[in-house]
């Protein structure tokens, strides 16, 4: 068998037989479940079958729950009578329920799922319910909701190609110390967003959990948004608001494991450890306490890509950031690996099941939604993670280039500037598998969570305090904002061929991420954003929020995700650095102090060079040491060149205009 990833990456062939396997895994899994002339979005309907649906005359309510015995509905629409709605149970694990009477579940109706297994008898909220709520006694129950249309008027709307992204929480998204809702950010964030050009939002913590801090990452409730940021119709409006001012949304999905709870979530839905989840210990993530899907067991993929088919057409996201891939990707879930070898992800450790449900999860995407995007999570950077199903890979778009904080957090932290190795930074934005795209950034929501910090606290640190006013003079602030500028340059233009950041650190948002619990009183103070220091006027975050959108607005205008870095000049010595990139040439000085006077930099050909961005303007919170001239270029030292003014701790960006 041959296979396309093995001529675009030549090192992988010694593990031919590895491709082998995973195609065949693929085959042979998508024959097992789809009949004839099936496509993998006839297979995923799931959400249109079980739970809770119109009937002629009345409602249906049906489950999957094979360990079970019997099942009982029960709600306030009966007065809880636990035994006044028995199911019945047919084929293959299901149960059914036909309640008649147009108004038989109100619209409201509290209802919870009883279930008995042997001696055992249970309360679920059932799976599929589209509503959770908690209670005032902190109980979490299902709620009915009646089918209604929403008016979309998104129909023409298709992502950008060049993906700026700007990951969000709902609830911290407000400054006062609450949860925010779906309408707020609607209303007050979105235009926030438009305002710095970014195209694409990608929303955490859609999926229903009942933690509030475990920052959406531990679900219960798969078909369900999260009922604290408001209804359902809120979100939706959210999403079309922002698909009409040409913003894609995407949605945070986790399949990688899910919350331990049972009366709230699927785990033990039906009695027994092994429904959704692998039985014993393979079930449980000792990292994170959650449980672990079992990829193999067809069911769990009916649920699965039911639940992403769901997403795309009942809320029209478009599409996916996978949480947790590397998770999925291996038994022991990546712990402890490094991943310096193609050892590291062909052996008896891969998860082959998972890659499997991975591919026709990718696969599904495409089928329901062509211009959907992936994005995967994998810091291990597993070979064909980004390729096509076709070409031996595993069919996303996008990986995370979750290298690129580790190091910068690492270079900030125990590294002074001045040593600064400007080749292995180079280095490390650039390198990545060939054809396959990632996602470069800065800085996401991990390093903002407490026990962590931003770039830009780990650069001044208490001095935000007391320093950031336009009036006050602190050496601490000045190299901090300007190396706050320049990583960001540096990764926009090197670090993959998409952009992101979290909401908030674009100005350089304060302190740290904390959510209400016991630890710290319940408070919000820390779990939501301070939009007013970036638009004070008489603070420096404006600065940086000023530099994020011109700098956001320059990556597009010279198309900075096309094609590959070119270096033209590097001396580390010096703390020099230039390379073309897309459109522009971009020329940094890192040194500490040193500024340089007509600097020579190698441009290739003759020509006028017009400055079109420069870190050091007063806008930007600089010392305007930088003028948007326009260069001829020279002929020396057997080259065409210009000569440049390089102020230290700067970078400008050059673009050919004649």
């Amino acid at each position: 068998m041959q296979h396309k990833i093995l001529k675009i990456d030549p090192y992988l062939t010694p593990y031919r037989k590895d491709f082998d396997l995973r195609m065949e895994n693929y085959e042979k899994k998508k024959k097992e479940i789809l009949s004839a002339g099936q496509s993998l979005s006839d297979f995923a309907n799931g959400h249109t079958y079980f739970g809770f649906h119109r009937a002629d005359g009345g409602w249906c309510y049906r489950e999957w729950a094979p360990a079970a015995d019997r099942l009982y509905l029960t709600g306030d629409f009966c007065n809880w009578q636990r035994y006044a709605h028995p199911m019945t149970k047919k084929e293959n694990g299901e149960f059914e329920l036909f309640l008649p009477g147009e108004n038989a579940l109100p619209e409201g109706s509290r209802v919870m799922t009883v279930v008995q297994n042997g001696q055992q008898e249970l309360e679920r909220i059932p799976v599929y319910i589209t509503r959770v709520e908690q209670e005032p006694d902190g109980a979490w129950n299902g709620v009915i909701r009646h089918p209604k249309e929403f008016p979309w008027t998104d129909g023409k709307f298709k992502p950008k190609k060049d993906l700026f992204i700007y990951e969000c929480h709902i609830g911290m998204a407000q400054e006062a110390g609450k949860i925010g809702t779906y309408r707020e950010f609607t209303d007050h964030i979105l235009p926030r967003i438009k305002k710095l050009g970014y195209n694409t939002i990608q929303i955490m913590a859609i999926m229903e959990h009942p933690y509030y801090a475990s920052f959406g990452y531990q679900v219960t409730n798969f078909f369900a948004p999260s009922s604290r940021f408001g209804e359902a119709e809120d979100l939706k409006n959210l999403i079309n608001t922002a698909h009409e001012m040409g913003i894609a949304v995407l949605l945070d999905v986790v399949h990688s494991h899910a919350c331990s709870n049972t009366r709230e979530g699927i785990n033990e839905f039906d009695g027994s450890d092994c429904q959704y989840f692998h039985q014993g210990t393979r079930g449980e993530h000792s990292a994170w306490g959650t449980k672990c899907f079992d990829y193999g067991k067809n069911q769990v993929l009916h649920f699965l890509l039911s639940n992403l088919k769901y997403w795309l057409e009942a809320y029209h996201f478009d599409g996916f950031r996978f949480d947790g891939v590397t998770s999925m990707l291996y038994l022991n879930h990546g712990l402890g690996v490094s991943f310096t070898s193609y050892d590291s992800y062909f052996s008896m450790n891969t998860d082959t099941e998972a890659v499997t449900y991975l591919q026709l999860a990718t696969e599904l995407v495409r089928e329901v939604k062509p211009q959907a995007i992936l994005i995967a999570e994998d810091m291990s950077a597993m070979p064909g993670m980004c390729l096509p199903v076709k070409q031996g890979g595993i069919g996303f778009d996008y990986r995370l280039a979750m290298g690129e904080p580790d190091m910068w957090i690492k270079t900030v932290k125990e590294i002074p500037d001045e040593s600064w190795d400007l080749g292995y930074l180079y280095f490390e934005l650039t390198q990545r598998r060939p054809k396959e795209k990632v996602i470069g950034y800065c800085e996401s929501h991990d390093q903002a969570l407490v026990g962590d910090k931003t770039l830009m606290f780990r650069l001044c640190d208490q001095e935000m305090y007391w320093h950031m006013g336009k009036a006050d003079q602190s050496l601490v602030i000045d190299r901090g904002m300007a190396l706050h500028k320049l990583l960001r340059l540096l990764t926009v233009s090197l670090g993959g061929e998409g952009y992101l950041t979290f909401m908030g650190n674009e100005f350089g948002h304060p302190e740290w991420i904390d959510f209400p619990r016991e630890g710290n009183g319940w408070s919000y103070h820390h779990c939501r954003r301070q939009w007013s220091l970036a638009d004070n006027k008489d603070l420096k975050y404006g600065y940086l929020q000023e530099f994020e959108k011109e700098m956001v607005k320059t990556a597009k205008k010279l198309k900075l995700f096309k094609g590959n870095p070119q270096q033209l000049w590097l001396d580390n010595h010096a703390k020099l650095l230039a390379y073309r990139k897309g459109q522009g040439i971009f020329a940094f000085n890192l040194h500490t102090e040193k500024s340089y006077e007509g600097f020579f930099l190698p441009v290739g050909e003759p020509g006028a060079y017009q400055v079109v961005f420069a870190s050091d303007d007063f806008c930007f919170g600089g010392q305007g040491r930088i003028y948007h001239n326009c260069y001829e270029a020279v002929w020396q030292d057997g080259n065409w060149g210009v000569k440049l003014y390089l102020p230290c701790r700067t970078a400008l960006v050059l673009k050919k205009i004649g």
